[in-house]
């Protein structure tokens, strides 16, 4: 344990730091699960939906500092592909 002042505030800080970054991180998944449901059951209008929610649910974690730039690029990627997979194909 800490004996510090300065190092007990930190000790309270860092968890109260971790269980907010855990809420973003466990929202995240959520809706990422949200959306793979969706698309395998194939309703695309609500997967879009969902996924928007999920953007938007990614970048604001990438904005406060809670994920890595290259983290939620993936992570986007990765929705943005079982959306693109279900997506009727249009010949030209």
């Amino acid at each position: 344990m800490p004996r510090l002042k300065s190092a007990i505030k930190r000790v309270k800080t860092n968890e109260r730091n971790r269980l907010h970054n855990v809420t973003f991180k466990s929202g995240i998944k959520t809706l990422t699960k949200k959306v793979s449901d969706l698309v395998a059951k194939k309703d695309l209008d609500s997967a879009k939906k969902a996924l928007n929610e999920a953007f938007s649910l990614i970048d604001r974690a990438y904005v406060k500092g809670i994920i890595h730039l290259n983290n939620a690029g993936r992570k986007k990627s990765k929705i943005s592909r079982w959306l693109k997979a279900l997506e009727p194909k249009s010949k030209s």
